[in-house]
């Protein structure tokens, strides 16, 4: 369920801003969206797991936070994040 070290930095470099960036919006966003990918996989086997559904709502308040700063922030940043990531919203 959880996502391995070499995923995560995967993503790090990816989604970094600047070289050595892991707190930015961009990288913390991309990362929940990961654990929810993988998550929302879990929910197909294990349909009946509602301590983990409410991790998943959780990751999901957290990565809706978070985009919503962005925005806030930089609409045209907030733009390119979800085209990358493949978000709806």
């Amino acid at each position: 369920m959880s996502i391995t070290a070499e995923r995560k930095d995967a993503l790090i470099k990816e989604y970094a801003t600047v070289a050595g960036d892991t707190g930015s919006p961009e990288v913390q966003v991309a990362i929940l969206s990961e654990r929810i990918t993988n998550l929302t996989e879990h929910f197909q086997t294990h349909a009946k797991d509602n301590h983990s559904r409410r991790g998943l709502l959780k990751m999901v308040s957290q990565r809706r936070r978070l985009l919503d700063y962005v925005k806030g922030r930089d609409v045209e940043r907030y733009k390119s994040l979800i085209e990358r990531l493949g978000l709806r919203r």
